[in-house]
């Protein structure tokens, strides 16, 4: 039997952010390189004891020896709020699986820092030495992050060490983002401080500083420098390009996941391991981008081809290695073989050092590696080659410095466009990512039961690049968390929803597990070596609903997004079930004062039927049936100067209540197209929904909701709508054929606020184009065998009978839904209206 393979966890509080996405490619391209399983959980920053974090942070705690060997924590992201004392009690909490550490220094936990105290004296010693300033202003990260504090200390040092007088008023301190380190800026410049410069202990912090800077006038570099930490992608793209200290955030990741293979192993590792840091000077301090580092004397070397790198060919690797970080082993040879490929190249083997070029850039960019450092390769080949050796030779022969420098020219243009190349996939990849996340938010908003979000999932989460999915979630209802955010004793098993394996929706086992194991037995591991996530299904900061692992491989974009909708979509399914439970029990008990009140339902519901349809351009015809059991259908028809609106909903329920909801809806549609009669219906549909939720939820006691479609009509055919109601149906007059328009927003009442998810749409009536508004009361008429009258047959209606005037058309529909179902037990509201074109002078 062959030996299982060992699974490995990394914690974090994001998979996205350029710190953690550096650290989770390293850790990834290691596994892989080590043949390990690896699972990444992440949920979010941990809070203190007490804090009410449990939910988005209960994934945590679910990880354990039933699923990985060694556990990886990303601890410099977990800690901000908790500290190293909160660190080090999280992490003893795995107890007896093996801990690594990166980013903090964890006491009896084996961890590997960067030399941050260095990093930061190199950017003061550099806007203080090379630049002459003396006030240098600092923006230091969380307090009770230890980066952030051996980072801050550091600065205060190197001021020191240099007899830089101390001035509080030029430390100012932020949380690692844009936002708060514009918020820092704008501190240390209304404090009076007028510093020259500023270093701070993040990028994002120091692009915020810049932001802030720029605003108020100040030029960078001119006016004041600029210095960050970490060297993120966006450092090297602002504008101006910002100065950092470089951290090898990809190798941290490497290192961490061949340190838990060595302790798997073992094998002894270091307490603490330390890697170095370097300054990385581009436009925002002034000096511009340093193509190259300073180089020891070359060796000495023979005139001519391949003997100007043989003497030198040891001292040759040794720098280009130290021109470009690779993360993994993979390429560790790569200077040697570029070195023989320029020395086939040099003998006469035409192209022969380009094309390895490409090939190394390829294999680097699938590794990790910023392509743009290669050109401080370039730099390092082209002055150590050109120099004259000891003896005079080496450099002196014209030919061949000629060849060579068409050969470097032309290498910078192959690097130049190869990381052009690699710029623009991430940036197609990070536009397609949100367009699928536009799409598939969509798509869950509307999920009001779980048999609807298991079909949305198997619909959308291949789009989005996932092909093994496992969505789980606990058997016992919701509770409240502990008080220290541990797991839910009475929460102790889980069910699987929803399962795809190879892209396709698989029926999940019907057994519950124990919610340790994260998912059904055999999926997080069945032979094939697999890196997964693991996120929490919550909503909120209380409520806790389960767990999803999916693949790897998706943009880091799709995850943390994924997260919000799939548990928002199990909040809105228990939310509806919950207030269909209601309902329904609501009902049994109101059943005959229901039927009391009907008759003053239906009296308000006719009596608000507009007398008069009349809409520049719209030949129109509408009629309301109201049922036995009066519902409350709502339609209405209003002329504006340049177009009108049009509404139709439908009220859950029966009875007085749904009349009174409906009674509310068409007062205010009307009063708020009349204040504004360009509004944008999702708006007013937004508006409408806060004023039903308070009336009915506050005032009324009761949960009523209700669909709503708002029309907003121009004269040029243009129609911007919104809201949640059946399909609009628009007969084309010049195809002749039916075509349905859905709605995608969310009911009316049922929610506080649906801003978020209530978007405008658009279609263009074309002239003589029949457009056919109807209650489900229509399709959903059911004969003596109980199937609905439905969606075809309503567009075959219409389509027969498009020719003929508007009245004929809504007496064409009603007639064969009554021929269909003779009782209707729902109202029954039918809206037609024929779209004619101005005509042109």
């Amino acid at each position: 039997m062959s030996k299982k393979r060992r699974t490995i966890a990394l914690l974090m509080d994001y998979v996205g952010g350029d710190y953690q996405s550096e650290v989770r490619f390293g850790v990834e391209r290691a596994a892989e390189a080590h043949d390990v399983n690896l699972l990444v959980a992440f949920g979010e920053t941990l809070a203190l004891p007490g804090a009410t974090d449990a939910a988005q942070n209960s994934i945590y705690h679910l990880v354990g020896s039933e699923t990985v060997d060694g556990v990886i924590i990303a601890s410099a992201t977990l800690c901000h709020h908790i500290g190293i004392e909160g660190m080090r009690e999280f992490c003893r909490g795995y107890a007896p699986l093996p801990v690594f550490s990166i980013g903090m220094a964890i006491e009896g936990i084996p961890s590997l820092i960067v030399d941050n105290a260095f990093g930061i004296e190199l950017a003061v010693a550099h806007m203080i030495d090379a630049h002459g300033r003396r006030r240098v202003a600092y923006i230091g990260g969380p307090t009770n992050n230890e980066e952030a504090k051996a980072r801050a200390e550091a600065y205060w040092g190197a001021l020191a060490a240099r007899a830089v007088p101390l001035d509080e008023r030029l430390f100012a301190v932020g949380a690692f983002t844009i936002d708060s380190g514009r918020t820092a800026m704008r501190d240390l410049l209304d404090r009076g401080s007028e510093p020259d410069a500023v270093v701070a202990a993040n990028d994002k912090m120091a692009l915020g500083a810049m932001e802030l800077l720029k605003e108020r006038g100040l030029r960078v570099p001119q006016d004041i420098l600029v210095s960050g930490f970490d060297d993120a992608v966006i450092a090297r793209f602002s504008k101006p390009s910002l100065t950092t200290v470089r951290q090898p955030m990809k190798r941290l990741g490497a290192l961490a996941m061949d340190s838990m293979v060595r302790m798997l192993d073992g094998k002894g590792v270091q307490d603490v391991s330390i890697l170095e840091v370097e300054l990385t000077c581009r436009e925002s301090c002034g000096c511009g981008v340093q193509a190259s580092a300073s180089l020891p004397p070359p060796g000495a070397s023979s005139r001519g081809g391949a003997s100007l790198i043989a003497g030198q060919r040891e001292s040759l690797e040794r720098a280009l290695r130290r021109s470009v970080s690779i993360p993994t082993g993979s390429l560790d040879g790569w200077p040697g073989d570029l070195l023989s490929a320029l020395e086939e190249e040099l003998t006469g083997t035409e192209g022969r050092f380009l094309h390895a070029l490409e090939a190394l850039l390829d294999q680097a960019g699938r590794a990790g590696a910023i392509l743009d450092h290669f050109q401080g390769v370039i730099a390092v080949l082209r002055e150590r080659l050109r120099r004259p050796s000891a003896d005079g030779g080496g450099g002196g022969d014209g030919v061949l410095q000629d060849t060579l420098e068409r050969l470097w020219h032309a290498s910078r243009i192959v690097i130049g466009s190869a990381s052009v190349r690699v710029e623009g996939e991430r940036r197609l990849n990070v536009e397609l990512a949100s367009m699928y996340l536009s799409w598939s938010a969509r798509s869950f908003s509307t999920c009001l039961s779980l048999p609807i979000l298991k079909r949305v999932m198997a619909s959308e989460l291949p789009a989005l690049g996932f092909s093994r999915v496992a969505v789980s979630l606990y058997d016992a209802a919701p509770t409240t968390p502990t008080m220290n955010g541990a797991q839910d004793p009475q929460r102790t098993t889980m069910k699987a929803l929803f399962l795809m394996e190879g892209g396709r929706e698989v029926e999940p086992p019907a057994a519950s597990f124990p919610a340790q194991l994260l998912a059904p037995d055999g999926f997080l591991g069945d032979g094939e070596r697999r890196t997964l996530i693991a996120i929490p299904v919550a909503f909120g900061d209380v409520e806790k609903f389960g767990v999803a692992v999916l693949n790897s491989g998706a943009h880091e974009l799709v995850y943390d997004a994924l997260r919000l909708q799939i548990g928002s979509a199990v909040k809105a399914a228990a939310l509806h079930r919950e207030m269909i439970r209601q309902v329904e029990l609501r009902e049994r008990l109101e059943q005959e004062k229901i039927r009391q009140e009907s008759v003053v339902a239906a009296r308000i519901q006719t009596t608000l039927v507009p007398e008069r349809l009349s809409v520049e351009g719209l030949e129109l015809s509408a009629i309301m049936q109201p049922a036995a059991a009066v519902g409350g259908d709502y339609y209405d028809v209003l002329a504006t100067a340049d177009g009108g609106w049009l509404g139709i909903g439908d009220v859950a329920g029966h009875g007085l209540a749904a009349g009174l909801v409906m009674l509310m809806i068409q007062s205010m549609v009307s009063a708020l197209t009349r204040r504004d009669p360009r509004a944008s219906p999702a708006r007013l549909i937004s508006a409408i929904n806060a004023a039903v939720y308070e009336n009915v939820r506050g005032r009324l006691m009761r949960d009523e909701h209700a669909t709503l479609l708002l029309l907003r009509y121009e004269r040029s055919g243009r129609v911007t709508f919104a809201g949640a109601h059946d399909d609009v149906i628009v007969c084309r007059a010049r195809t002749r054929r039916c075509v349905c328009i859905p709605s995608s927003g969310v009911w009316i009442g049922a929610l506080p606020s649906i801003d978020a998810m209530t978007r405008d749409a658009e279609f263009v009536l074309e002239d003589g184009d029949v457009l056919v508004l109807y209650s489900d009361g229509v399709t959903e008429a059911r004969d003596p065998h109980h199937e609905q009258f439905g969606l075809e047959r309503l567009c075959a209606a219409v389509e027969s009978a498009q020719d003929a005037s508007v009245v004929a058309i809504r007496d064409r529909i009603l007639k064969e839904v009554e021929g269909w179902c003779p009782s209707p037990d729902d109202d029954i509201t039918i809206v037609v209206a024929r779209y004619r074109a101005p005509r042109q002078p």
